[in-house]
């Protein structure tokens, strides 16, 4: 069905430090298994069966080989970045809470707390703390709260 992948080639140094992972004890597992599909694919050993044999898939096989030839042996003991997750709440909505916090004052109160921002905005006030958490707003601490004629200040 594939074509047999070809016997990768592995230095002296190289597979002495592969062996030296597997075999010791405090090695996380998952650096040995990854030493283990190289050091099988430098002897010949074909990718599906050396997915059968370790228990992984023939995909997972190709990807480590893929990442040593890419990258060598540190590529080995690093994971790929992922993206991570997308923020809930829009860069636009957070920079409008940021703004009002900075520019505007509640009715008849001298500043702006967390509920009544909540309120103004249509927010939590969990978001509302987040998001004066991230820009280090705090209006409550202040004795004496002025607001910022500054235009750019949300981006500085």
């Amino acid at each position: 069905m594939w074509n047999p992948a070809a016997a990768l080639t592995l230095s002296a140094d190289q597979r002495v430090i592969l062996e030296r992972l597997v075999r010791a004890g405090s090695t996380p597992q998952k650096l040995v298994l990854r030493s283990r599909i190289i050091l099988y694919a430098a002897d010949g050993m074909a990718n599906n069966v050396i997915a059968e044999t370790l228990g992984t898939s023939r995909p997972t096989v190709l990807l480590w080989r893929e990442r040593l030839e890419r990258v060598g042996l540190a590529g080995l003991e690093k994971d790929a970045s992922r993206p991570g997750r997308k923020p809930k709440i829009p860069a636009a909505k957070t920079a409008q809470v940021i703004e009002a916090t900075l520019q505007t004052k509640p009715p008849a109160a001298t500043h702006w707390s967390v509920r009544t921002m909540a309120k103004a905005q249509g927010l939590s006030r969990m978001t509302v703390q987040r998001i004066w958490r991230r820009s280090q707003s705090k209006p409550h601490l202040t004795k004496t709260f002025q607001l910022s004629r500054d235009k750019q200040f949300v981006e500085k």
